[in-house]
């Protein structure tokens, strides 16, 4: 365990601890989010960014929802998972990238654990809900969301769960009680462990090594199994002390090595158990985090930064007491040589007589590569330099590439860089990555020293990127957006000159840069950019409704708009297809939609269209008569036109249509009709609930009078007088009127009088009135 810095930053332990913490690997960044400093309605978290030494790079105020849970993506972007299920993406430097969400189910039941993954697909997201369910998506820059499937009983979450990837597929293992599962893209089967100790108990912890072939889980009975990750070899067990869980646990094991551990941390203490009896105990003076790596573990505390790992076996080889190895000979006959000690040739001598002085060279400079101390690399590297003089055609590149290596590495764990790769990590990262990283902090000067030094073609590289950064600056000062977007289009800042296009308010300028972005990005990436653009994303939508209806589907099913797919499905089944089966399906595609928005009427309704437009093909069908995409009403009218009365009937009472509703369709259609003896037996089958004056009325619309006056005895008493009116019967009217003693009633007879035929109506009626006005 050594020391790589001793931490800069102004954090306390105690406030430590109440962060959420991530920290990156590869000596990465290290993001905490701090609690509010006090309970007042405008306090806000806050976000802060350092590097591995503890210089702050960037800090903001925290804005959104409670975040559950922070990782890092393998380009040090920093994803913060919120309650609700939206990842916010950050630069390194706290800036708001993007927004994406793992779905309307996680949305509804919340976030309840979240774990950020690496694998060779890119970074990965796995989220469990408040409903227990496990949401899966393995890229986050190509989003592709996986619904596990549910695990039979679960009502609680699992007490442990960690993210496989065996045979290039994503899987998950959970723990419940002493049972673990397997869930993977389609069903949950229960594993059992080989060598498990049945007295083991209950799972508490898991963890999967850094590349995924090794696992290990902590039983509440201190038991710890280590083993392949396929789960069928057990490698090792180990007992500990401690039946409490530790707070975290990492496997802490170097590329190809035959020793395997895992580093288990608890308050202040860290152990490191293997193939032993007893493992290795480190007592901390801090609460510390462990950052696994590649080829360790990192230990950060509120004022120290160390590096866990195992020796290498060059190492121990040279530095073992008493070690004759042919490395540990090469440099005492290198330090005996300084001294001008004949020692020096005693040691060369016994070194080539066994014929491994070109082994010794190899060790020495192996050795140095995996050290951080640079007193001791160069002591190492001057034995390797001394013993080389004596091999003949040594190839001087190891040494030279080592050397090199050596003082890239130097210069990048420096504080102020505070970038602390092992030469394992260095090796596995690229130096191409490791500038790009080093021009991502904004760190120029050194990363055009390193091109210089390694005498890298990327040294023109990082040229071309300043340039490009300068032209971005000057093209800040050009006011007419016309001119600039397609500038910035040309220097390739796509997504700065959507945003400028946007802010011009240039409807046209916008297309242009959305469709430029079409062309140049994938699919993935281009809607997770408009995602992050609300106006181009609804211009683009506008666009796919008349150009492009299957994009216009991905769209809202990237968004996980279930409303409006069902929309578009519906709107599909009326527009695109042709046969009735794929009308049907359509429709079926659609309540399913509707029911994943929990819009229950939308899905009823339209599961009753499904329903008719199948009865309208049939009676199509049979009666050779046009009926599809009549309305229900006009269906049923168009039946009783028909004289199908028992079809009529038949949808009456499938789609529950109101009495009132039916008796009026069916009233007006035997009217037209004129079958006005289908009217009458109708009219006593039962009483009528919309009363009888409809029946007066529809008679008297198709200028029937005679077939009116049969129901104007049956009309109402305070509709009668209207009713006797209508058919032309003021005489009776005026007597209906005089009996309810109604003068409205009466009024209304006399209006309809006139002095030359009705007089002896209008006489009755005013003797009536004079009457009423002497009681």
């Amino acid at each position: 365990k050594l020391d790589l810095y001793s931490m800069v930053w102004d954090v306390r332990e105690e406030s430590l601890r109440e962060c959420l913490v991530a920290a990156a690997p590869y000596g990465g960044p290290i993001a905490l989010l701090k609690p509010k400093k006090d309970k007042s309605p405008g306090a806000r978290p806050e976000l802060h960014i350092y590097s591995a030494s503890g210089v702050r790079l960037a800090s903001t105020l925290w804005k959104n929802c409670p975040a559950v849970h922070l990782g890092w993506t393998a380009s040090e972007d920093l994803l913060c998972i919120q309650e609700d299920g939206s990842v916010l993406v950050y630069s390194i430097f706290c800036e708001f990238k993007r927004c994406f969400r793992m779905g309307n189910e996680v949305l509804q039941n919340h976030v309840v654990e979240a774990k950020v993954f690496h694998t060779e697909y890119g970074t990965g997201v796995a989220i469990l809900t408040g409903a227990n369910r496990f949401i899966l998506a393995t890229n986050v820059d190509d989003l592709k969301l996986r619904r596990m499937p549910e695990v039979p009983g679960l009502q609680k979450p699992p007490s442990c769960w960690a993210v496989l990837c065996q045979d290039r597929v994503t899987i998950l293992l959970l723990a419940i009680g002493q049972d673990l599962l397997l869930l993977d893209n389609t069903t949950c089967s229960t594993v059992t462990l080989p060598g498990m100790n049945p007295l083991a108990g209950s799972y508490l912890r898991m963890a999967v090594s850094f590349n995924y072939r090794y696992l290990a889980l902590f039983t509440d009975t201190g038991y710890v199994w280590m083993g392949m990750s396929h789960l069928k070899e057990k490698l090792y067990d180990f007992t500990c002390n401690l039946r409490t869980p530790p707070k975290q646990m990492f496997w802490c094991t170097r590329p190809r090595s035959r020793q395997r551990a895992v580093a288990l941390a608890w308050d202040r203490l860290l152990l490191v158990a293997g193939n032993a009896p007893k493992g290795i105990e480190y007592h901390l003076d801090e609460d510390s985090y462990l950052v696994p790596e590649l080829d360790g573990v990192r230990i950060f505390s509120s004022s120290t930064h160390e590096f866990l790992h195992e020796i290498p076996e060059s190492t121990q080889e040279i530095f073992k007491i008493a070690s004759m190895a042919p490395g540990a000979l090469l440099l005492e006959a290198q330090k005996a040589y300084e001294k001008e000690s004949q020692k020096a040739d005693e040691y060369l001598r016994e070194i080539r007589e066994q014929d491994l002085l070109p082994e010794a060279v190899r060790k020495c400079i192996e050795a140095a590569s995996y050290e951080h101390d640079p007193e001791t690399q160069k002591a190492l590297l001057r034995a390797a330099s001394f013993g080389k003089c004596f091999v003949d055609k040594f190839p001087p590149e190891s040494f030279v590439e080592s050397c090199r290596d050596l003082r890239v590495l130097s210069a990048i764990r420096d504080y102020q860089i505070g970038i602390p790769l092992s030469y394992a990590q260095y090796k596995q990262l690229t130096i191409e990555v490791l500038l790009d990283r080093l021009v991502l902090r904004r760190l120029y000067p050194i990363a055009i020293k390193i091109c210089e030094y390694l005498r890298l073609s990327e040294f023109q590289g990082i040229s071309r990127i300043l340039a490009h950064w300068a032209c971005y600056k000057l093209l800040e000062y050009e006011p007419r957006s016309g001119k600039q977007v397609p500038l910035l289009l040309k220097m390739t800042r796509s997504t700065l000159a959507l945003s400028k296009a946007i802010e011009s308010g240039d409807t046209d300028l916008v297309y242009t840069v959305v469709l430029h972005l079409k062309n140049v990005l994938n699919r993935g990436s281009f809607f997770m950019t408009l995602q992050n653009q609300p106006v181009a994303l609804s211009l683009y939508r506008q666009f796919c409704k008349h150009q492009e209806l299957d994009t216009l589907k991905d769209l809202y099913n990237q968004d996980d708009d279930h409303q409006e797919l069902g929309n578009f499905f519906v709107r599909s089944s009326y527009t695109n297809e042709q046969r009735i089966e794929g009308r049907v399906a359509s429709l079926m595609n659609a309540v399913d939609e509707y029911y994943k928005a929990k819009n229950e009427f939308a899905a009823k309704a339209t599961e009753d269209q499904v329903k008719l437009l199948r009865f309208q093909h049939r009676m199509q069908k049979e009666e050779d008569r046009p009926y599809l995409d009549y309305s229900l009403h006009d269906t049923v009218y168009k039946l009783i036109l028909d004289k199908n009365h028992k079809k009529a009937e038949q949808l009456y009472r499938d789609f529950k249509i109101p009495d009132k509703r039916f008796w009026w369709l069916k009233v007006s259609a035997l009217a037209e009709r004129e079958d006005w003896d289908e009217l009458e037996k109708f009219s006593k089958c039962k009483k009528s609930p919309i009363g009888y004056m409809p029946f007066v009325e529809i008679c008297m619309k198709h200028h029937n009078r005679h077939e009116a006056k049969k129901y104007t005895l049956r009309v109402a008493p305070e509709q009668r007088v209207k009713a006797l009116i209508l058919v032309g019967d003021l005489g009776q009217a005026a007597d209906a009127a005089i009996e309810h003693k109604n003068e409205n009633e009466m009024n209304l007879v006399l209006s309809k009088c006139t002095a030359i035929t009705d007089s002896s109506v209008a006489n009755k009626i005013n003797c009536a009135k004079a009457q009423i006005l002497k009681k």
